[in-house]
């Protein structure tokens, strides 16, 4: 037939001749009726295959899974050899306490100046940092409690919004009372836990937050696995005095870019509440960039953690595969997935990182991790350590966005990075990407049926959303065969980046290859099915997902209608310092370009004070009122 195709063994394949091909996914955008009745008939037993083999055939999929012999042996999960130790770092100690990992991590950061909380407040929005808040309740200023009772007001208010802006799906405000009153207790006793006592944090539905159940933003997980205790992360979090709000909102089960849920209605977008804020973890950013929450807690599979925070103009940190337990997670055997934190600066990233990692007893026998390290962020090491620094970039692949604007921005926050430290930068290669995101989607697919297939058997499945479902049927069309062929082409792909990283010390792009898309009134109800915004949200977050590298978002502005733009900065197998290091420099270097130009003209570098408050009911200003007396407003 002529089909076969035979691939060049990766370490023999010539880069020079490699050209970039645009993906244009082939599938149609449905919404309301005809996308219900478009999912009745692909679970259709006889026709429903054809138009899956139909749609599979038109975007490649079996070209590449089934029509090409492919050398390498499978990866089941990412390998990596021993990697050096990064330049400027401090260690951490993963089995020690939380509270002194966070310890350590303090002191990795700059100086703390009290006086930045006042300095130009009228001239931009701007969220308080967690170090604000510790300082806020060590000055005996203001209370745990009393932030409690501001934020339960928001969260009630919030209800009551037209649209609907569900942030959490499940919310205890006696529970959010109980906590914030042991905290308060601890201060005015004078033995607060670590910085983190008393800061507010919202945990996504599919990371278990006792008593909370974890339904995975579905009408019924709860009912077949129930929550006794809490995950990993969150437990080493409340160990250092975290308050949890309750499990912010999501994309159901994690199946989806936009953040779009009929079951309990679609988070907003804080920036423009017509657009999607990004999924699959929605209400995690979302919360952080209403100022509600210091931070949040999302999983990132396929992105779902940085395509959020890219849409909602925050910080989103995806840790190397296996840094962090995934034990009390929905999808705790996955090989793609990770939990991340989201918040809105750098700083506070780090933080809560530092007290949530540590690799679970199965993954240190496996992936044997370098030890857990934090750039310092203090010491003129930092200057020294980027002034060496590699950066690699695809221009083709960095260019191919929806609209220029993304691009350009990104570019001009790399130019100042450069122009502050002479960091070099190298035009890189990266070969198969069309392969490399084929080998995710059949992975995370594959896995995601497995762990769901004995509930759906039971017949759970029909009450699953019609867009979960649309991605289950095109996950039980995969075979066992195309599942190996996948995890062969992982292997490829590793090997292509091992070898960049051989040159580069972190690779940049885009984080998204679209700003926030606009939500069509017809998918509310039911939801609804595009590929091509998937596949222009998802255009460079995979091979941090696939290959499992560390990864973060990070805002560098805003397109002419307003809305953020995020930059992605992705390391080396367990370089999270270095990528920590190169992002807190670039949030300083486009803070200090925007407070320059605000000087004259007041600048929207974070979310304006108009739409916070028509959305949200209440601004991070109006605490600011409420705490200090000193409306900036």
């Amino acid at each position: 037939m002529g089909k076969k195709r035979v691939m060049t063994p990766a370490k023999d394949v010539d880069l020079s001749s490699t050209k970039y091909k645009r993906e244009v996914v082939q599938a149609p955008h449905l919404t309301g009726f005809v996308f219900r009745l478009f999912v009745r008939i692909i679970e259709a037993p006889l026709i429903g295959p054809i138009i899956m083999n139909i749609l599979k055939k038109e975007n490649k999929m079996d070209e590449i899974l089934r029509h090409t012999v492919i050398p390498e042996e499978p990866m089941f999960k990412p390998e990596y050899p021993p990697q050096e130790m990064e330049p400027g770092v401090v260690v951490l100690e993963e089995d020690g306490r939380p509270e002194d990992r966070v310890e350590s991590a303090l002191k990795c950061l700059p100086h703390y100046d009290v006086a930045e909380l006042w300095e130009n407040s009228s001239a931009s929005f701007r969220y308080w940092k967690i170090r604000d808040y510790a300082h806020a309740y060590r000055s005996r200023k203001v209370t745990p409690s009393m932030v409690a009772e501001r934020i339960i007001s928001i969260i009630e208010d919030n209800g009551r919004n037209k649209p609907p802006t569900p942030l959490l799906i499940s919310f205890d405000a006696a529970e959010v009372r109980e906590q914030a009153a042991a905290s308060t207790q601890r201060f005015e006793a004078g033995n607060p836990l670590s910085i983190l006592d008393g800061i507010f944090m919202a945990i996504k539905d599919d990371i278990d937050c006792y008593p909370h159940p974890s339904k995975g933003a579905t009408t019924w997980m709860h009912e077949v696995r129930t929550v006794k205790e809490d995950a990993v992360c969150v437990s080493r979090l409340r160990t250092c005095g975290v308050i949890f709000i309750g499990k912010a909102n999501m994309h159901e089960l994690g199946m989806g870019t936009t953040g779009n849920n009929p079951n309990y209605g679609t988070t907003r977008n804080p920036h423009a509440p017509d657009r999607y804020t990004g999924g699959s973890s929605s209400g995690p950013a979302a919360i952080v960039a209403s100022g509600l929450c210091s931070a949040a807690l999302g999983t990132d599979g396929g992105g779902s953690v940085r395509i959020p925070s890219s849409l909602c103009g925050v910080v989103g940190f995806k840790t190397t595969y296996g840094r962090t337990s995934m034990e009390g997670s929905l999808c705790d055997s996955g090989t793609v997935e990770i939990i991340g934190p989201i918040a809105s600066t750098v700083e506070d990233v780090l933080l809560v990182y530092s007290a949530m990692l540590g690799a679970s007893p199965a993954n240190r026998i496996s992936l044997k991790p370098s030890p857990p390290c934090l750039p310092s962020l203090s010491s003129n090491d930092n200057s020294n350590a980027l002034g060496s620094l590699r950066i690699g970039k695809y221009t083709p692949w960095f260019n191919d966005v929806h609209s220029t604007e993304i691009s350009d921005k990104c570019d001009e926050a790399l130019n100042l990075l450069s122009k502050a430290h002479g960091c070099e930068m190298i035009e890189i290669v990266i070969p198969e990407l069309l392969e490399m995101r084929t080998a995710h989607v059949v992975s995370i697919g594959s896995e995601c049926l497995c762990s769901l297939n004995p509930d759906c058997e039971d017949g759970k499945g029909v009450n699953l959303t019609y867009d979960t479902r649309t991605s289950l049927a095109l996950f039980r069309s995969f075979t066992a065969a195309d599942y190996v062929a996948a995890q062969c082409i992982r292997r490829r792909s590793m090997y292509y980046h091992l070898e960049i990283f051989k040159k580069v010390d972190v690779i940049v792009t885009p984080t998204t290859g679209m700003t926030a898309p606009i939500i069509p009134p017809s998918a509310l109800k039911s939801g609804e099915t595009d590929m091509q915004t998937t596949a222009n949200l998802m255009q460079f977050v995979v091979p941090a997902n696939l290959l499992g590298f560390p990864a973060i978002s990070v805002p560098v502005g805003y397109d002419k209608v307003g809305l953020p733009i995020g930059l992605q900065i992705m390391g080396r197998p367990w370089a999270e310092a270095t990528v920590l290091r190169v992002a807190a420099e670039v949030e300083v270097r486009i803070l200090s370009c925007i407070n320059v130009k605000s000087a004259a003209t007041p600048m929207k570098f974070l979310p304006a004070f108009c739409v916070i408050y028509n959305l949200f009911c209440h601004s991070f200003y109006y605490y600011y009122d409420y705490f200090f007396g000193k409306s900036s407003a």
